[in-house]
């Protein structure tokens, strides 16, 4: 099979001319660490602070009736992509190399580093939706995390006044949301209104500890909320 990639739902295949001559392997991130040596002990004290992102080079190739300004304006983007050789996963990914278009028209190849942050997604995997119509003031979710690795779900509440947030007996986040049929989205530790417009101050708690480990987790919700949903609950590496 002819190797493509997938950037924002828009296949490869589309654009005229353009060839994806190789993919980049799958590959496990790198887990970034300090490392201290102290006199008189034996080793070192090895402290993990993370997995690191990092690169996934392609090269592209071209072919026939191409357009270069087609092929440059699909590269002129960032968002999601997923690579033909891991059609069920998506990554988050930017460009910040510079791309040799030049060299693209000359030699009909040239390279792109695609900059894609540590964890993958699944690109069938729904949302979990609850509407609260009966008008219940706890709301208890079972949200199963199938990857490998922890998740840190984004979080979508439609509520008003306080709305508290656990995970098991465990309470994460005091959520205020003064106006009622406020929207609040919890996501890569922070706290916006879907418009960009930060909302991290009307909400108290340890966005560290906002994570599900891999299985059966409980998602418990209190408070005067209409509406609940929960995205990207299962994560790999």
């Amino acid at each position: 099979m002819i190797p493509y990639i997938i950037i924002n739902g828009v296949s490869s295949k589309h654009i005229n001319g353009l060839l994806i001559q190789s993919l980049p392997p799958i590959s496990k991130p790198k887990m970034r660490t300090s490392i201290e040596e102290i006199d008189g002990r034996d080793g070192d004290v090895v402290t993990t602070l993370g997995y690191a992102a990092y690169d996934k080079p392609i090269t592209i190739g071209l072919k026939g009736d191409y357009n270069v300004d087609d092929i440059i304006e699909y590269f002129n983007t960032s968002g999601k992509v997923t690579f033909s050789n891991e059609l069920d996963k998506y990554y988050n990914f930017a460009i910040y190399d510079t791309i040799d278009f030049n060299r693209l028209i000359r030699f009909k190849t040239a390279n792109i580093n695609l900059h894609v942050q540590p964890f993958k997604y699944s690109i069938d995997e729904p949302p979990i939706i609850f509407n609260n119509t009966s008008g219940a003031t706890t709301k208890t979710i079972t949200v199963r995390n199938t990857g490998n690795i922890y998740s840190r779900p984004k979080l979508t509440i439609t509520g008003s006044n306080t709305i508290t947030v656990y995970i098991g007996n465990t309470q994460i986040f005091s959520i205020d949301l003064s106006a009622a049929g406020e929207t609040i989205i919890i996501d890569d530790f922070n706290a916006t209104d879907g418009e960009g417009n930060y909302l991290n101050r009307q909400v108290t708690g340890d966005y560290e500890n906002f994570k599900l480990p891999r299985g059966v987790n409980s998602l418990r919700i209190t408070g005067t909320f209409t509406s609940v949903t929960i995205d990207k609950y299962s994560r790999w590496i």
